[in-house]
């Protein structure tokens, strides 16, 4: 069993938005890791990093990753940072990736700077630009499909994905 589209990108881009949206539009279930990592920890994200630190959360994050690679056959986001593990981007070659690409103002936009993104916490803005700086490549050596979501509808977002699906 494998995902349909796998969903990546930035905090901002629209991952869970877009894919709830394309997991409609394709008439399969969505499923977000970063819910399931909380389901597991049995607290927000933010908490995981506070309390139990970085590792800890990308241990939990990796695990529900592998999980929802094998078990889920609609479509699926994963969090912003899972990418970052050697193990999750092998994983990868063997599906769908669709990649939101965001610029910062807009992605700033829609997280917000007062928000409780744990990454973020210490002067957003630049700590945002640096980590997209960082996984950028990663975001597009990863994906199969790539779409810009500036200034755009989720519906049209999802009309773009859908062609490149085909």
């Amino acid at each position: 069993m494998k995902p349909k589209a796998v969903v990546i990108g930035p905090p901002g881009s629209g991952k869970t938005t877009v894919g709830r949206l394309l997991a409609e539009r394709l008439g399969v279930d969505f499923r977000d890791t970063d819910h399931d990592v909380e389901a597991v920890a049995g607290k927000p994200i933010g908490e995981i990093f506070v309390d139990d630190g970085e590792e800890r959360f990308r241990a939990l994050e990796r695990a529900a990753v592998q999980e929802a690679l094998t078990a889920h056959d609609g479509v699926l986001a994963l969090g912003g940072g899972s990418v970052l593990d050697p193990g999750t981007q092998a994983d990868l070659a063997e599906v769908p990736v669709v990649y939101l690409e965001v610029g910062l103002s807009d992605a700033v936009k829609r997280v917000g700077l007062a928000s409780a993104r744990p990454l973020l916490v210490l002067n957003p803005r630049s700590q945002f630009r640096k980590l997209m700086e960082e996984r950028r490549p990663i975001y597009e050596g990863l994906a199969t499909i790539r779409v810009a979501t500036d200034e755009r509808e989720p519906a049209d977002i999802v009309d773009e994905i859908v062609k490149g699906l085909s």
